[in-house]
């Protein structure tokens, strides 16, 4: 089972967050194989983290919470809240196969939340263009819970283009790299 999990920080804990480096990277080291994408997304400066995705592949919605509340930065407090939903990976690709690399281009998490009817099931027009894809469910899989997604754009309104207007309630976008140890 594939999950979305997006941790995001509270404020005034960047300092925090420095110094349980070490313990987060070695935290998704034990994760490695299971994650399909992941990475943090910046406050408009560009500078600022302001939370981090992970897309990971585990076995159960369990397995999936103990994933997200055992992370160090979680323990510790430095997340003020954190989005954890079931999550279909309909690019059936990981971040690391995205064609376009990790570098080049600005790169985006655009999370549309909703209810009800399904919306953007099929993948937009620009899929050269996205990193990862897929819709955010209920734990049972069965409630569309609203779409989120990775990808690479030139400013943010491209970004948010590719889930169409009006089908959410919110839509958030928020600047994004690709993660990992460096």
């Amino acid at each position: 089972m594939e999950f979305f999990c997006y941790h995001r920080d509270r404020p005034g804990s960047l300092t925090l967050r420095d110094e349980l480096g070490e313990e987060h990277w070695s935290y998704m080291d034990g994760y490695a194989k299971e994650l399909i994408a992941r990475g943090p997304t910046f406050a408009d400066d560009g500078e600022t983290p302001t939370g981090s995705v992970h897309i990971v592949d585990l076995p159960d919605p369990a397995a999936a919470r103990a994933f997200a509340f055992d992370e160090p930065n979680y323990q510790a407090g430095a997340y003020r809240d954190v989005l954890l939903r079931r999550w279909r990976n309909v690019l059936g690709r990981t971040m690391w196969d995205f064609p376009g690399g990790r570098t080049g281009g600005n790169r985006y998490l655009v999370l549309g939340l909703g209810s009800g009817r399904s919306a953007d099931d099929d993948v937009p027009p620009r899929r050269e263009e996205l990193i990862a894809y897929g819709p955010l469910l209920s734990d049972d899989g069965t409630a569309w819970l609203g779409t989120a997604a990775l990808v690479r754009a030139v400013d943010p309104d491209a970004a948010r283009s590719v889930l169409t207007p009006g089908w959410y309630d919110d839509i958030e976008i928020h600047d994004w790299e690709f993660g990992g140890r460096r």
